[in-house]
């Protein structure tokens, strides 16, 4: 993978990572933020996997990183998923 590649990734990964922050913060304090993970989920599967198969048809990238990018990005939903819950429980049970 070249160099530039690899940059172009790195900055995938950080957006990605700041659209989950920036989500995080928007989820309702009545633990009702399903919604949010489906928004999260959406703009991942509308700007990022179609850059990620761009470059995989323009061959920068192999399948296996596509797919290896991809899972990233489904480990980062669940884990806001699972955040959102906790959250949710600890305001339920006085914690937050």
């Amino acid at each position: 993978m070249e160099e530039i590649i690899r940059e172009e990734l790195k900055a995938l990964r950080s957006m990605v990572l700041t659209w989950k922050e920036s989500y995080l913060r928007w989820a309702s304090p009545a633990g009702e933020s399903e919604f949010v993970v489906r928004e999260f989920l959406e703009e991942i599967e509308s700007y990022v996997y179609p850059y990620l198969r761009r470059l995989y048809e323009c061959q920068y990238l192999s399948a296996a990183e596509v797919n290896e990018f991809m899972e990233f990005c489904y480990y980062q939903v669940g884990d806001l998923r699972d955040a959102l819950r906790e959250t949710g429980a600890e305001q339920l049970h006085g914690g937050g």
